[in-house]
C-alpha cells in the first residue's frame, strides 16, 4: 500500500452531491484500493456543522483507506497540499436572477478558490468543477490560478456523457459498455451537443442504427435537458448520478483510459473552439493528463452545433470578464 496518503479536497461538503461522492472517494474508487487518502471538507460557515456530521458518518463507516478528515470554512486550509479538488459547492440561481447574475455570484466563490489552489495546492493538483455553471466556474478558477497549468482545471461533462450512453443503450437494447467514441461537445447546459457521428456499437456505426429524426429531435434534447427532467420527476436535482460521474472523471484522469470520455477542459483551439474556453471535448487520458482527440473531420451539422456552444461560452466569459485576471 502506498505510504503517503493522497490529499483530496471537496467543497460543498454538506450538500447532496458530496454526500454520495465522499463515500465513493473513501472506498478507493478514484485512486484505487491500495492508496490511502486524507479528506478535507470545505463549507461555508453556516454549513460547517452539517459537514462535521458528514465527517462523523465517514468515520463511522470505518473505511480502511481513510486516514484523516478535516472540516473547515477556510479555502487556504482546504486546498493546502491538495492533490485533487472536487469543487462541488456553488450558488444556485435565485428568484428573478439572470444567468449573468448567477455567473457573477459564483465568480465570488470560484475566484478565491482558484487563488487558494494556486497558493496552497500540491504541484500535481487536479481540479474538477462540478458546481454549475461548471464550465465558466472552471474558467474563473483557472484564470485565478496562474501558476497552475491550465489543463489541471476541468469541468464535469461526464454526467452528460453517461446520460448519452444510457439513452443509446436503452434505444438499441445493448450495454453502455458496448459503445465507443461517443462525445458531448461544448457547455454543460441545454446547448450541449451529444454527438454520435464517430460512435460505434459492437464495432458498427451507431449513426446507421438510429433514425435521424430520433437523433436530432429526441436524443440530443433529452440528454441536454435530462437534469430538468429529473427535477420535474424527483423534485430534486441530480445528485448521486453527478457524484458517480465525478468519480468516473477523476478516476480516468488519474488511472488513464483509451476509451473516449467527454471532459471539459481549456481548449487548445481545436475544432473551432476558442483557445482557453473550458469546453466539452473528446478526450482520452494518458500519463495522468487528459488529451484532446485530434484529427476528426467534422460535418456541417457538427460545426453548427459546436458553434452554438462556443457562442454561449464566449457570452458567459464576457459576462464575468471583470473576474478574469
Amino acid at each position: 500500500m502506498t505510504q503517503n496518503p493522497v490529499k483530496i479536497a471537496v467543497t460543498g461538503a454538506a450538500g447532496n452531491i458530496a454526500y454520495s461522492l465522499l463515500w465513493r472517494i473513501a472506498a478507493g474508487d478514484v485512486y484505487g484500493r491500495d492508496t490511502p487518502i486524507e479528506l478535507t471538507l470545505l463549507e461555508i460557515p453556516a454549513a460547517v456543522r452539517g459537514a462535521e456530521g458528514v465527517a462523523m458518518e465517514l468515520n463511522d463507516s470505518a473505511f480502511p483507506l481513510l486516514r484523516n478528515i478535516t472540516v473547515t470554512d477556510s479555502a487556504d486550509v482546504a486546498f493546502d497540499g491538495a492533490n485533487a479538488a472536487f469543487l462541488v459547492g456553488a450558488k444556485p440561481r435565485g428568484a428573478g436572477e439572470e444567468r449573468a447574475d448567477l455567473l457573477k455570484n459564483n465568480g465570488g466563490i470560484f475566484g478565491p478558490q482558484g487563488r487558494a489552489i494556486n497558493d496552497r495546492a500540491a504541484d500535481d493538483v487536479r481540479v474538477l468543477v462540478v458546481g454549475n455553471p461548471a464550465n465558466t466556474n472552471a474558467l474563473i478558477a483557472q484564470r485565478n490560478a496562474p501558476d497552475v497549468p491550465a489543463e489541471r482545471f476541468t469541468a464535469l461533462m461526464r454526467l452528460d456523457h453517461s446520460r448519452a450512453l444510457s439513452q443509446l443503450a436503452e434505444k438499441l437494447g445493448v450495454l453502455t459498455t458496448d459503445f465507443e467514441n461517443v462525445v458531448v461537445w461544448g457547455n454543460h447546459s441545454a446547448t450541449q451537443f451529444p454527438d454520435v457521428t464517430f460512435a460505434t456499437v459492437k464495432g458498427e456505426p451507431v449513426i446507421e442504427k438510429i433514425d435521424h429524426d430520433w437523433y436530432v429531435n429526441e436524443f440530443i434534447p433529452r440528454v441536454a435537458k435530462r437534469g430538468a427532467e429529473i427535477i420535474e420527476v424527483r423534485g430534486k436535482s441530480s445528485a448521486a448520478s453527478a457524484a458517480s460521474a465525478a468519480v468516473d472523471h477523476m478516476r480516468d484522469w488519474v488511472q488513464g483510459t483509451e476509451r473516449w470520455a467527454s471532459a471539459a477542459l481549456p481548449s487548445d483551439g481545436s475544432y473551432g473552439i476558442d483557445e482557453g474556453l473550458v469546453a466539452g471535448l473528446p478526450t482520452v487520458s494518458r500519463n495522468g493528463s487528459w488529451e484532446i482527440v485530434q484529427g476528426l473531420e467534422l460535418n456541417d451539422f457538427q460545426r453548427e452545433m459546436i458553434a452554438r456552444n462556443v457562442a454561449e461560452l464566449k457570452a458567459e466569459r464576457d459576462a464575468v470578464a471583470d473576474l478574469l485576471p
